[in-house]
């Protein structure tokens, strides 16, 4: 089977494009590609959810095992949290593809370049857990002022995707925490409990 570098960009919103993006990708490609078939993968959608057609389609060539390296401008593009970046590296380094994110100068196919993926995983794990704690600080300033919220009406059903489901199944195998796992996938932690309910 013929494997191909995946390039993939993404821009947050149909008002935005991947100019800014694509010289950087172009120039690593005509560098390092050498003979091998370079395939392109874009999306115009938020990072909240990997659920983004272009991901989909690259995450489906990635099982089928025709993709020996993903290339992405900088790490945020591929809109994952700490925990999912950090589920992904290892689910890449398993089948032994690559990745380089060019302006972070990470490329897993070097000691240095795992180091360097595992601290900025780390980094942003740290930054997820200080938004966490400036929420519950505002929640806690909103309930001593009397004000209070509510969440999804009772009875009310989410819809999950496969993608998020494939993505607590993975994360449930490396054994991440629930709060991990409802951060990658953007749900609840209620859901999330449901789902493994369900996969049980």
């Amino acid at each position: 089977m013929t494997q191909h570098i995946a390039i993939y960009v993404r821009v947050s919103s149909k008002k935005q494009d991947t100019k800014s993006q694509e010289p950087d990708l172009k120039q690593w490609a005509i560098a390092f590609a050498g003979d091998v078939p370079v395939k392109w993968y874009r999306d115009q959608q938020s990072g909240k959810t990997m659920n983004c057609p272009g991901w989909n389609r690259l995450e489906a060539a990635i099982n089928a095992g025709k993709v020996s390296s993903v290339v992405v401008w900088r790490l945020d593009r591929l809109g994952r949290t700490a925990s999912g970046l950090t589920a992904l590296f290892d689910k890449l380094v398993t089948r032994r593809i690559n990745l380089v994110s060019i302006k972070d100068g990470v490329d897993l196919s070097t000691p240095a370049g795992r180091l360097i993926a595992n601290v900025l995983a780390s980094v942003a794990a740290y930054e997820n857990e200080v938004r966490a704690e400036r929420i519950i600080a505002g929640q806690a300033v909103a309930k001593a002022a009397g004000k209070t919220w509510g969440g999804s009406k009772k009875g009310r059903q989410l819809k999950v995707t496969d993608e998020q489901v494939a993505t607590i199944q993975r994360m449930q195998r490396y054994g991440e925490s629930k709060t991990a796992m409802a951060r990658a996938t953007g749900l609840s932690r209620p859901t999330v409990y449901a789902v493994l309910r369900n996969l049980s």
